[in-house]
């Protein structure tokens, strides 16, 4: 009955999703459920609009923190099952309704429980989708007086067994950074192109030569993706010859060093060639994922605990090639991720069909409080508070 509820709870978060920076409805779903089977102190709209459901053993021992994400993604859904998205244009694509709804099932056994020491939080992080999340949930005074040792979360992993659990020792994930690039020519009438400056051209050969930047193997040590994501050009006024025009990247390498060294290529070529069109242009830069690195301690207790459930362990060699700002915890803190197969059938992430598959709720769940036990029970992880 208890899963049950779990899964219930999973398919409402399903059929309300909500964008980055939006999440107000979702955390006040997760606050209700978790307040209707549990009390617990809550931080409410921590980093903005998260959660952080605090349950303290003791003052003494570890505070390990189990975050998940709130954010969905603006993906129409094309599913036609009863819990899919009544949002238009929005849709949970990335699994974190079913994240959350793991981590807001643990409040079942977490009331049961009676360590001697210690204090588990589970947080509830908003935007994690455009990596501004983490960087605000870090900088809340309320999040910074909990003063966590360690912090664990997991990603469905599709294409991968169900319940496996994929681990990395390392790098989890890979760093991420995008931007923007407006280039400003002159309209003209269309019958006249050389009194204008039409970005066509210039945007023709950025785009090519962005291409050349390209090492799309992940095993590589210089790995680099840059990846079109977006352009736009001119007005739908068949009289007028585009004056202006944008286009937006993604890139991804395998650390800061490699990520810096592949901004200065775009750098180099974005000069060079709107220098040849003379066109002036604006280049901006946003949504930043430093790569999610695994703390030594941290995944080896992933490790055991995957053991000890007899669960499938596929240590994974080479880091994902999404971006995670569960990185910026993992810069700051103790911290290490870990992957649960979500099948071999599963739809890929982002993908407008994806759905959360509901059977592995429990595996996450088993995961998270091996977790904790091993941390506040074991004595081989013996902890003294600074």
């Amino acid at each position: 009955m208890i899963l049950e509820n779990i899964k219930l709870l999973r398919k409402e978060l399903h059929r309300h999703p909500e964008l980055s920076g939006h999440e107000t409805e979702t955390a006040e779903r997760v606050k209700k459920f978790i307040e209707k089977y549990y009390t617990a102190k809550i931080i409410e709209n921590i980093g903005r609009n998260g959660l952080a459901v605090i349950h303290e053993f003791s003052n003494n021992g570890p505070t390990i923190v189990i975050r998940c994400e709130l954010d969905a993604l603006p993906i129409e859904e094309v599913n036609d099952f009863e819990h899919r998205s009544i949002m238009d244009g929005i849709s949970h694509k990335c699994g974190h309704d079913g994240h959350m709804a793991i981590v807001a099932g643990l409040v079942f056994w977490l009331k049961e429980q009676n360590f001697k020491n210690g204090k588990v939080i589970l947080l509830f992080q908003p935007a994690e989708e455009t990596g501004t999340g983490a960087p605000s949930v870090l900088n809340d005074k309320r999040f910074i007086e909990l003063n966590p040792d360690y912090i664990f979360a997991l990603h469905n992993i599709p294409r991968q067994p169900l319940h496996s659990i994929v681990t990395l020792n390392g790098n989890f994930s890979s760093t991420v950074q995008s931007f923007a690039i407006e280039l400003k020519g002159k309209e003209s009438h269309s019958a006249e192109p050389e009194q204008g400056v039409n970005p066509a051209l210039c945007i023709a050969e950025l785009i090519q030569k962005f291409d050349t930047l390209n090492n799309n193997d992940a095993a590589k040590e210089d790995f680099r993706l840059c990846v079109p994501i977006y352009s736009s050009m001119g007005v739908k006024s068949y009289g007028i010859s585009a004056g202006f025009g944008e286009i937006h990247y993604t890139l991804r390498t395998k650390g800061i060093e490699k990520m810096e060294e592949l901004k200065k290529d775009v750098d180099k070529i974005l000069f060079e060639v709107c220098l040849k069109y003379k066109l002036p242009h604006t280049l901006k830069w946003f949504d930043y994922f430093p790569a999610v690195f695994n703390d030594g301690f941290c995944n080896q207790v992933i490790t055991d605990v995957a053991k000890t459930y007899k669960y499938n362990i596929i240590n994974k060699s080479i880091p994902f090639k999404f971006g995670e700002d569960f990185g910026w915890f993992s810069e700051k803190y103790k911290a290490a991720m870990f992957g649960v197969g979500a099948g071999l059938q599963s739809p890929a992430l982002h993908q407008a069909n994806y759905d959360f598959p509901d059977e592995i709720i429990e595996t996450g769940m088993n995961m998270f409080k091996g977790i904790i036990e091993e941390i506040l029970t074991h004595q081989k992880y013996k902890y003294e508070k600074q």
